[in-house]
């Protein structure tokens, strides 16, 4: 069951419940992922399949999981166009020593009851649903096993905003987590950002870029596609409870 389905310590530890994740559920798989919870006393999985793939999510519902949200994901051809950096008062540098509680602090402002498929649960706390983005972008500013890269957007001294990079094989690059403060918002600081990691992924020597949100989240789908991002793929994400 390598690579289909694993206990997440992370989310277990965070709600207090053994927690699965299995992040490509298909047909034929989906009754290993289950067995593999049950055998493992597993109380609260966390599915993902292709949003192409009905049979599949039909499947799923039919064995009492429910669809949280619909992750859509973008790509970017990065041997194609220049991404735009037009004048702005704000820098984009690697974050350095010292600035991880801003981080903290950045991540908190920015997602809380952002509704994710966490949030979308009314049986998951609603404050560690929260912590969750804030534990994520601490992680990418700890560890490169969750980040290679965290840029952040400073302001007159400030942060008030930042991108965690990350290259998934010699020739794709991700933008993983963005949050930029709720006082620096709408102020083209998302924008910036995203045209930062365009140029972190180049430097990088990857040949694409990929991102991913929600797929009712269109405030960043509009900066994407101005940046040349293309839609790629959605996923399902579904959440079963085994009491």
């Amino acid at each position: 069951m390598e690579n289909v389905v694993y206990v997440s310590a992370i989310d277990g530890e965070r709600f207090g419940i053994k927690t699965a994740r299995a992040e490509k559920v298909t047909k034929g798989n989906l009754s290993r992922v289950l067995e593999f919870c049950l055998n493992g006393k597993v109380s609260f999985l966390i599915g993902r399949c292709s949003a192409q793939d009905l049979d599949v999510a039909q499947a799923m519902e039919a064995q009492g999981f429910l669809i949280m949200d619909t992750q859509i994901y973008y790509l970017k051809d990065l041997k194609v166009g220049i991404p735009t950096m037009d004048s702005h008062p704000v820098n984009i540098r690697p974050v350095v020593s010292g600035e991880i509680e801003k981080i903290r602090e950045i991540a908190s402002d920015a997602f809380r009851g952002y509704y994710g498929h966490y949030h979308a649960d009314p049986r998951l706390d609603k404050y560690k649903c929260d912590e969750a983005y804030v534990s994520w972008a601490v992680r990418s500013c700890l560890s490169k096993e969750v980040a290679d890269e965290v840029l952040v957007a400073e302001r007159d001294g400030d942060l008030v905003g930042f991108a965690t990079m990350r290259l998934n094989n010699p020739s794709e690059g991700e933008g993983v987590l963005f949050a930029v403060s709720p006082r620096a918002q709408k102020t083209g600081v998302y924008r910036r950002l995203i045209s930062s990691g365009i140029n972190w992924c180049r430097t990088k020597g990857a040949t694409k870029m990929i991102v991913s949100t929600q797929i009712t989240n269109f405030a960043v789908q509009k900066v994407w596609v101005r940046e040349g991002f293309e839609p790629l793929k959605a996923l399902y994400t579904f959440h079963k409870w085994f009491d």
